[in-house]
């Protein structure tokens, strides 16, 4: 095994387990009968080239060191998505209030969006890994942002990729003005919130009484 698979490993280690722990908050709420603020996770290890990239901005050794996973702080990557804005902070405060991770540093950029339009809620947190050599201390970034803040994010990271982050003009102000467009959204589906959760309510139970419905006549034909 190589010295990048063995210091990333507790990594993967870390997203799969925060993942299964993550989306447990999902199901806690379903099981409660509750709206969930979590509508799905998704989580990833930073690619090597990305690794690399990140490196050399910052001007670090790009080899596996104690010094670069404190420094690349996002090597681990959690991303949850919600349906409403409100909800952001409400998964943001269900983090703080863990004992199983701890939150050393907070990104607002919901409130101040970045200058291109970007909004999320990043959350940097120390997490502890148990492996056969002991436990070891992994830094992660979870990200908080709804699905239309989503969205536009991947679609601007594609392009950043396409411009090496040099937009032209005329395509930084079109993302510029989507992002407005998406936050507009956001704030829309927000001020009629009750009404969607009472038809997502209602579409759920129909579902599972047109469920109930086929298995007892398929019983039935048996």
């Amino acid at each position: 095994m190589g010295q990048w698979e063995v210091f990333l490993g507790p990594y993967k280690q870390a997203v799969d387990e925060l993942k299964v722990k993550l989306k447990g908050m999902r199901t806690q709420f379903s099981n409660a009968n509750t709206n969930s603020p979590i509508e799905f996770v998704t989580g990833r290890v930073k690619p090597l080239a990305s690794i690399y990239e990140k490196a050399s901005e910052k001007e670090l050794a790009f080899q596996p060191s104690v010094e670069l996973g404190k420094k690349l702080q996002d090597i681990a990557g959690l991303r949850i998505m919600c349906q409403f804005v409100d909800d952001i902070a409400t998964v943001a405060e269900l983090i703080r209030q863990r004992n199983d991770m701890r939150v050393i540093e907070e990104r607002d950029y919901i409130t101040h969006s970045k200058p291109s339009g970007y909004r999320s809620h990043h959350m940097l947190i120390e997490y502890p890994v148990e492996t056969i050599n002991g436990q070891v201390i992994v830094y992660g970034e979870i990200q908080i942002r709804t699905l239309a803040m989503n969205f536009w994010a991947s679609i601007e990271h594609s392009l950043n990729y396409k411009y090496k982050g040099v937009f032209p003009n005329e395509i930084k102000n079109r993302l510029q003005s989507a992002a407005e467009a998406a936050f507009r959204l956001d704030e829309e589906m927000s001020s009629i919130r009750s009404e969607i959760q009472d038809a997502q309510a209602y579409f759920t139970e129909y579902k599972e009484a047109s469920n109930v419905t086929i298995r007892t006549n398929e019983e039935r034909e048996s």
